[in-house]
């Protein structure tokens, strides 16, 4: 499926990292923040996690290869 790029002036940034369940750190935060300054953000999960405010429950992290594809799928956007 091919997608039809919005008009979209804001700087495209990418952040590389985990996902944190509970919204408050990783990518989610990441997000957010670039949003708050402007930027359009895209992401590479590196890892997903279970967490809430008291700690991390557990973690999987994502073989080196996904990581890699979720980033070239941003480049060649």
């Amino acid at each position: 499926m091919t997608r039809k790029r919005a008009p979209d002036s804001r700087q495209v940034v990418l952040t590389i990292a985990g996902s944190d369940s509970g919204g408050g750190a990783g990518i989610q935060a990441d997000l957010k923040t670039i949003g708050a300054c402007g930027g359009f953000g895209t992401s590479a999960v590196t890892s997903v996690t279970a967490q809430h405010t008291r700690g991390v429950e557990s973690t999987h992290v994502l073989p080196p290869g996904e990581v890699e594809a979720q980033i070239d799928a941003v480049f060649e956007d």
